[in-house]
């Protein structure tokens, strides 16, 4: 079976994959790489240095190592072996770090030994499914999925459950610089106004004047629609320039920038007019070409 095949298959069972990891086991399906609910010392455990997630509300773990102080850990951390008596979570990292702000010394768990690639796909659904990703955690897993095991947009798409533009409209929030990463991983800027700011001029400017502001994403992409156009005309903002485009024109443009992943620009006139796409890679070139070849 090919490779294509089997990531098919794995995006279309991975959700369900996910279910049962947090399920141990009856002792009659059990084979020799899985091991039924057991306790293991929280020495034991270390966090998977490839997990998306990087940052955890404090607060939020403090209630739930309340929880556990009074309940325990009724749902078992997912982890595979490492070494002897070593194991590494795939998923439930917010319930080990709970258990050790708790006091607890071992935590259950299920171990389900899979490679590098099938991990992190893991870390990535379980996370996207349950919204525990901010919008950049969620962009650079996608990222690593791709740089190191060869993903496509469309197999990533199959693997979250998600379209192939959601993620392309997740990777194209890489291009912004860190200043601006740092708004939206701390929640300053949403996902919406950080796109609208990818293909401006000086996107850390307007990202400061975005907040300062309070301004909404539409507010946003008219100011970053302005930018754009003073960009390709100089004259842009001078007495002699051009209408600002129509409400019904900017929504054409957003609606097809977010189906295609790619910026896109409608100049409509009365005779005519001009609809130009902006691709950056190759990749990007020949996505278009296969969709304008399917119509």
């Amino acid at each position: 079976m090919n490779d294509d095949n089997s990531r098919r298959r794995l995006g279309r069972g991975l959700a369900a994959l996910i279910g049962e990891m947090d399920q141990p086991l009856p002792a009659s399906a059990l084979a020799s790489s899985v091991s039924a609910d057991r306790r293991v010392p929280i020495e034991f455990i270390t966090r998977n240095p490839r997990n998306p997630r990087r940052s955890f509300d404090e607060a939020e773990l403090q209630d739930l190592a309340s929880s556990v102080r009074q309940h325990g850990i009724v749902q078992p951390v997912v982890v595979r072996t490492l070494a002897e008596d070593r194991f590494e979570i795939i998923a439930g990292e917010r319930r080990w770090r709970a258990a050790q702000l708790a006091g607890f010394t071992d935590i259950p768990v299920i171990v389900r030994d899979v490679d590098d690639r099938t991990a992190l796909e893991i870390a990535i659904v379980e996370n996207v499914q349950r919204s525990d990703l901010n919008p950049l955690e969620e962009a650079l897993g996608y990222d690593q999925l791709i740089a190191e095991h060869g993903y496509t947009q469309n197999d990533l798409g199959e693997i979250i459950g998600k379209s192939r533009s959601h993620v392309a409209n997740s990777l194209r929030l890489l291009k912004l610089p860190d200043p601006v990463r740092d708004m939206l991983s701390s929640g300053t800027l949403s996902a919406g106004h950080a796109r609208a700011l990818i293909p401006t001029s000086d996107p850390v400017a307007l990202a400061k004047a975005i907040v300062a502001k309070g301004l909404s994403v539409r507010d946003t992409e008219r100011l970053a629609q302005n930018d754009i156009r003073a960009q390709n005309d100089p004259s842009y903002g001078k007495p002699s320039a051009r209408e600002e485009k129509d409400a019904d024109t900017l929504a054409l443009e957003r609606t097809l920038t977010d189906s295609l992943g790619l910026d896109v620009t409608v100049n409509h006139k009365a005779s005519g007019g001009q609809l130009r796409i902006s691709y950056k890679t190759l990749d990007q070139l020949e996505e278009i070409c296969r969709l304008l070849e399917r119509r």
